[in-house]
């Protein structure tokens, strides 16, 4: 049997198979989401209206501050105690290692729920604590919802960041440690100049994650009074009794949350990654110039 003349094969005119069943499937999929949507849109049990009456009620919008500050205090808190747990298990000291693990094992064996209602409930263990400049005093007055939520979920999320921010470092080339000794550099100045901004670029992504899980996380601390955007959601529906429309708002205002705050988490991945990308680019051109050479 003669070979085809590969030579005369003209390869601009070659075409690739035409995926028939992935594009039926792609069909079926859009088709049955958008019916899905269109159902939602005309079920009158969905109650549209109420949800566009309820959306930017002032309980509301005060509960979305609340837990916008309850995401911002706890981060900033828990990620601090991460740093400090994860510079004690890297220090190489048997006692602070042993410390940070204890501490890890605690709080992310523990459920979030039940940490919180512990700390709520502290007066009943401890009915007075002493406070400097104030003495002693009630420990109600002290441990508010507030105070309550922001212990737990920063003690919380520390143990997590712990292991993040321990990550991140052990990702950073050891030879970069190695090289800023023999510079004479200090071992907070290699850490904090060398170390943790070259870490950033694996630290960003799950502590962007985080961020995100503790947006969602906030809604547990209704379950202590704390008015939230959940806690203010249900005050509402206890009253109208209008239960899935208002469960609507509070799912919007998440997604709307949750959204800002993934764009945020995109750009500061592009930037952190900028270097690391020219360097990429850079080392491509090389590579290309050496094959050119050849």
């Amino acid at each position: 049997m003669p070979l085809p003349d590969l030579k005369s094969a003209d390869v601009a005119k070659a075409r690739h198979a035409l995926p028939w069943l992935r594009w039926c499937m792609y069909g079926i999929i859009t088709a049955a989401i958008a019916y899905f949507l269109w159902i939602c849109a005309n079920n009158p049990n969905f109650e549209w209206g109420v949800v566009a009456q309820y959306f930017t009620y002032p309980s509301i919008l005060v509960g979305i501050r609340k837990t916008l500050e309850l995401t911002v205090i706890s981060m900033f808190l828990g990620t601090v105690l991460g740093l400090v747990c994860a510079l004690g298990k890297l220090s190489g000291s048997l006692f602070f290692n042993s410390l940070c693990n204890g501490y890890l094992w605690f709080f992310r064996s523990t459920p979030l729920l039940v940490q919180l209602l512990f700390w709520y409930n502290l007066a009943a263990l401890f009915p007075q604590v002493y406070v400097p400049f104030m003495g002693t005093v009630p420990t109600n007055d002290v441990i508010t919802p507030m105070t309550a939520a922001i212990i737990g979920l920063s003690l919380n999320e520390g143990a997590f960041m712990g292991e993040i921010i321990r990550a991140g470092l052990l990702s950073v080339d050891p030879n970069q440690k190695e090289t800023a000794q023999a510079f004479g550099m200090s071992r907070s100045q290699i850490m904090f100049r060398i170390l943790i901004p070259q870490a950033m670029r694996a630290i960003i992504p799950p502590t962007g994650n985080q961020v995100i899980s503790m947006v969602k996380a906030t809604a547990m601390v209704s379950i202590i009074a704390m008015d939230d955007l959940l806690y203010s959601v249900q005050a509402i529906y206890n009253n109208t009794f209008q239960i899935i429309p208002l469960l609507i708002v509070a799912v919007i205002w998440y997604l709307v949350m949750t959204s800002v705050l993934s764009v945020i988490q995109w750009g500061l991945e592009r930037y952190f990654n900028k270097d690391r990308q020219k360097n990429e680019a850079a080392e491509a051109g090389r590579e290309l110039k050496q094959m050119e050479a050849l």
